[in-house]
């Protein structure tokens, strides 16, 4: 399996180049400004004392949920490449997710863990490269139909249920914006009225050489329109990860000492999710901590508890990672 990983990574450091550093240096810096920031505002001695009494136990339960999140991502995937019937099985697309995980905490673009999802499948499942991006699109693609239904619901309890400001209601706004914009977005996806619309372009000279990609593409999307059986489980095991990971946030809080309803930690995942899609930092550093400080802190939870908490957190998405860096390096080819 290392051999296509390390292709992989050979093919996209070069694609990045010149302008993806200067991106991954804006992104550092971004990330190192908003946490200079908040660390200015927050009392550090107390940050510490917070984070060296957290409990190991409630931590080894979050990283354990956490992989059970990340397994029940593989079998999601799973469900979309069986409908375009790849030959790879589950196994292989352990080792394909885990290794995206590790490359997309380190590439300079947060799309980078799915370009080699796909890369690798084509590579491993004898199939073209449409088909195996395609199955990694539309994964990404239900799991935001889920991602989106959760913020519209936690964004209208938060306004109803907690002290009203303008930031919420900057958030519950864009909320329903950006997920009006996806849904119209995806219908147009799916939409063979589209597809024909968007065909006439290929018709152009600079485009025609693209027409016959275009095809295949347009090809295996049909497809899942006749699999709706199976975009419908890749949607409840979207939700169901996302209730997975609120039990994540929540362990983390066990072992930080922190008692605050699990209700909350419901509402506030999918909005700090929610603020984390526009990817102006590495990884999501930073803004994440800045998304909880701000949302816990509407309950009275002292920053330096929010902050800590989140900083755990990323810990474990790192932590949790690392399998992937050793399937990168071991020499092994794929079976």
């Amino acid at each position: 399996m290392s051999g296509i990983a390390k292709r992989m990574v050979s093919a996209l450091a070069k694609r990045v180049a010149l302008p993806a550093r200067l991106g991954t240096l804006i992104k550092i810096a971004i990330s190192a400004g908003i946490l200079i920031f908040l660390l200015a505002r927050l009392n550090p001695a107390a940050l510490l004392e917070r984070m060296t009494r957290a409990q190991p136990l409630w931590l080894l339960l979050a990283v354990a949920l956490y992989f059970l999140a990340i397994f029940l991502g593989v079998l999601k995937w799973h469900l979309l490449v069986r409908v375009q019937r790849l030959s790879v099985s589950f196994r292989d697309l352990i080792a394909f997710t885990f290794t995206g995980l590790f490359l997309g905490n380190i590439l300079p673009t947060n799309i980078g863990g799915d370009v080699v999802r796909a890369a690798m499948l084509a590579r491993a499942g004898n199939a073209t490269t449409e088909a195996a991006t395609l199955s990694v699109l539309v994964d990404r693609m239900m799991g935001l139909v889920a991602f989106f239904a959760a913020a519209l619901i936690s964004a209208a309890l938060a306004t109803m249920l907690l002290t009203r400001s303008a930031p919420l209601e900057t958030v519950q706004v864009a909320t329903v914006i950006a997920a009006a914009v996806f849904a119209g977005g995806a219908a147009l996806f799916f939409s063979r009225r589209a597809a024909r619309v968007g065909a006439r372009i290929f018709q152009f000279a600079p485009l025609a050489r693209f027409r016959a990609r275009a095809r295949r593409l347009y090809d295996a999307l049909q497809l899942y329109r006749a699999h709706s059986a199976a975009l419908a489980a890749n949607i409840a095991l979207s939700l169901t990860i996302l209730v997975v990971a609120t039990f994540v946030w929540y362990s983390v809080a066990r072992a930080l000492d922190l008692d605050i309803a699990i209700l909350y930690f419901f509402l506030f995942n999918p909005l700090v999710g929610f603020v984390l899609l526009i990817p102006i930092s590495l990884n999501g550093l930073g803004p994440k901590e800045a998304a909880a400080v701000f949302f816990f802190g509407l309950i009275g939870v002292p920053g330096e508890s929010a902050f800590a908490l989140s900083l755990f957190f990323h810990a474990i998405v790192v932590l949790t990672s690392l399998p992937g860096g050793f399937l990168v390096t071991r020499s092994r080819p794929v079976e």
